[in-house]
């Protein structure tokens, strides 16, 4: 009874200062790749979205848990040590293997394995210190952090060319139900006085990057169901697609029709804003629609 007694009256540790603790041995390990993915994020449009994905996550995971310093029970304890103890190992024995060249990878496929090992890291360390029932209400914002592993280019370059393939194909039919003749040939779209290419840069991908996770974000929000969650994040893909072939046709029909200067000028450079604010009207009308038979019926989920 006294031994029970005195463990019982040793202190411990604060769990959000336990975590701090985890996340500055972390950022002691992982600094290099973390640096690098800022700043690839900062330079690549493909990878912006990386920059909002650390505020996002740290903001979600304190309106799921609420208070991260109580006392977790006794019996989550050993099973969250358990939990988190694999994970925490392997995160370090890959970065080992890696940085040691025991396993030569590519450099980009480098970077990913450094910032996803560093994930694991955090999502291993919190399981520890906070436990497995307060995990299970961070679960969203923790598997949102895996945004901020950069795709490896033999990931990314796919994505790239499927997008482009989508945008020329939307423009196709958008042209053909304006009634304006139109021929596609791989990535190449002909209309008469005008052929355009959708280039590699011309996918979109940033956009359609972001469209994605601010509507991961909010679903997680606005609605409980999770087959309504999965529903709207569906529609956001083919959706990124259409409203990149609408900014092509956009351009094409104000190229020939009003003024050839705007395939040069500050719209085409800078307009998919406007086309990324359609799309997200869009979504905010899914999920007001979604929202509305929620309502209906409180008890789904």
């Amino acid at each position: 009874m006294r031994d029970i007694a005195s463990r019982e009256s040793t202190p411990r540790l604060s769990p959000i200062l336990l975590f701090s603790m985890f996340g500055a041995i972390s950022l002691a390990i992982w600094w290099g790749p973390l640096m690098s993915s800022f700043t690839l994020a900062l330079h690549d449009e493909q990878y912006t979205h990386i920059l909002l994905i650390l505020p996002i996550s740290a903001a979600l995971i304190f309106l799921d848990v609420g208070r991260l310093d109580r006392k977790p029970s006794e019996p989550s304890v050993g099973m969250s040590v358990n939990l988190a103890l694999v994970p925490l190992v392997l995160a370090v024995l890959s970065t080992i293997l890696v940085r040691w060249r025991v396993v030569v990878l590519p450099s980009d496929v480098q970077l990913s394995v450094g910032m996803l090992t560093l994930v694991v890291w955090w999502i291993a360390a919190f399981i520890l210190c906070f436990g497995a029932t307060a995990f299970r209400r961070a679960l969203f914002p923790f598997g949102f952090l895996l945004w901020m592993v950069p795709f490896p280019d033999f990931v990314l370059n796919p994505i790239v060319s499927m997008l482009q393939r989508g945008s020329a194909a939307s423009a196709h039919l958008l042209f053909l139900m304006a009634s304006i003749p139109v021929e596609q040939r791989g990535m190449l779209v002909h209309i008469p006085g005008l052929t355009l290419e959708v280039a590699p840069e011309c996918s979109s991908i940033r956009s359609s990057m972001m469209l994605l996770v601010t509507t991961m974000v909010l679903v997680q929000l606005l609605l409980r169901s999770f087959w309504r969650k999965v529903l709207i994040v569906a529609v956001a893909i083919p959706l990124s697609v259409a409203k990149n072939g609408l900014r092509i046709f956009a351009l094409a029909v104000l190229a020939t029709r009003v003024d050839p200067s705007v395939l040069d000028g500050d719209f085409h450079r800078h307009g998919g804003i406007i086309f990324f604010l359609i799309a997200l009207a869009v979504i905010f009308l899914l999920l007001w629609i979604a929202r509305r038979s929620e309502d209906k019926k409180p008890g789904i989920r």
